[in-house]
């Protein structure tokens, strides 16, 4: 859909809208915002106008946590997955997996908010220090809380989300909870076998879900370090491009010189070949008078030797 059109039916017109408007940057949200409601209105969809309008301009940290969500789909569905599993393991009190995960955590939300802050420069908006410790906020909130997670999904942020004061930020929050966690009553010798069994097959659960949670978060650095690698790649790409550049910018102003030599030449040569046509003009002039003057001197000369004779 070009940027001046907007459909006007079918169901997911209103999502469609509410799509573009966060994709653009903040500074043209709200014209097109307006534009888009009232051409619901005009189509006499009145609850998608209403939708529509009410939907709020992203700061520009949010703006860009959403460019990062759009832009980098595989890297984004990790890092979702990665937040799915420290979320598991904080609930599971597991503090040593809890420890894993956060140092790759603060590993991840450094790289994507910088792969963020890149993205928004490509687009024409660089963020200052501020912007980006604010993306960095957005992220770790998107990995501690399932509702900010599922907000940053749908590529919609509209300001700067907070995790959860309970979740952890380091590992010391994760071993003090468990710490603080209530202790289970001391068994009897005649508990039921099937109680051991549930805590066996509990702690086996748990153990998947830290190994699933160890494997996505593996991928996700390796896709990262594969990002990682092709930005460098292309930085040096685009360093060489810039020399390159450089080099055809000389050459072209070592040509333009030259040829404003070239046509100063031509010029002087122009003039030059005038003032020689007109003088051959004058030297052809002269000589005819000169001729004629030398045919009327050799007639005087002819009669006068006559009347001599």
């Amino acid at each position: 859909m070009r940027r001046n059109e907007v459909r006007d039916g079918g169901a997911g017109d209103v999502e469609a809208a509410l799509d573009e408007l966060y994709a653009l940057p903040p500074s043209d949200f709200v014209a097109r915002r307006e534009e888009l409601a009232a051409a619901a209105r005009t189509a006499k969809r009145a609850d998608d106008a209403r939708r529509i309008r009410a939907a709020r301009r992203p700061t520009l940290a949010a703006w860009a946590a959403n460019l990062l969500r759009r832009s980098r789909p595989d890297e984004a569905e990790r890092f979702l997955e990665l937040g799915r599993a420290l979320r598991e393991a904080y609930a599971a009190l597991d503090p040593s997996g809890l420890k894993e995960l956060s140092a790759q955590r603060r590993r991840i939300v450094s790289e994507l908010s910088r792969q963020a802050a890149g993205l928004a420069r490509e687009a024409g908006h660089p963020l200052s220090d501020a912007v980006r410790r604010d993306v960095e906020t957005t992220l770790r909130a998107v990995l501690a809380d399932p509702e900010a997670a599922g907000l940053w999904a749908g590529g919609r942020v509209e300001s700067t989300l907070t995790p959860p004061s309970e979740f952890p930020s380091d590992t010391s929050g994760a071993q003090d909870t468990a710490r603080k966690a209530p202790r289970a009553p001391a068994r009897t010798p005649s508990a039921p076998a099937r109680e051991k069994d549930e805590l066996a097959q509990r702690r086996a659960e748990r153990q998947q879900r830290l190994a699933r949670a160890r494997e996505a978060a593996r991928e996700a650095e390796e896709r990262l370090r594969d990002r990682r690698t092709e930005r460098e790649d292309a930085d040096a790409a685009l360093e060489r491009a810039r020399g390159q550049h450089r080099e055809a910018e000389q050459r072209v102003s070592a040509a333009e010189n030259q040829l404003r030599d070239a046509r100063a030449e031509l010029e002087r040569a122009k003039r030059e070949h005038g003032e020689a046509e007109e003088r051959g003009r004058s030297a052809a002039a002269a000589l005819s008078r000169a001729e004629r003057d030398a045919e009327g001197a050799a007639r005087q000369v002819e009669r006068a030797a006559k009347g001599t004779e």
